[in-house]
């Protein structure tokens, strides 16, 4: 059985996430709001900008891989889309990083790392 690939950053294939989630959003101006009447006006100005909460167990290679693409000021992110469930391409950045070690081994250790990642 063939696996889904979750996640391209910048051609590199990554491994299988723990958790993946894709989350969509509208951006509204600030023109929005609730009128007088009491009713609520939405002045929409994007639809469905796309935020991905992901988790990763990695290895020490991997966490350096992930640092890398932490410092890029954006990524060219193929991901899979939960709501088509077919593969997208954005233009996203990476925030809310984390990286902790899970357990020390030999070899520098297992490592679980999460971030967001966020749509242009």
């Amino acid at each position: 059985m063939a696996f889904i690939q979750y996640l391209t950053f910048d051609g590199v294939a990554l491994p299988m996430p723990d958790s993946y989630e894709v989350e969509m959003a509208d951006v509204e101006a600030d023109s929005g709001g609730e009128t007088e009447a009491g009713t609520i006006q939405r002045d929409v100005v994007r639809s469905g900008v796309v935020t991905i909460p992901v988790s990763f167990s990695l290895s020490p290679k991997w966490v350096k891989a992930m640092a890398e693409f932490r410092r890029k000021p954006k990524i060219a992110v193929e991901f899979f889309d939960t709501e088509t469930l077919e593969v997208k391409r954005a233009e996203m950045f990476m925030e809310s990083y984390k990286a902790g070690l899970v357990k020390d081994t030999s070899y520098k250790g297992l490592w679980k790392v999460s971030f967001s990642l966020k749509q242009f």
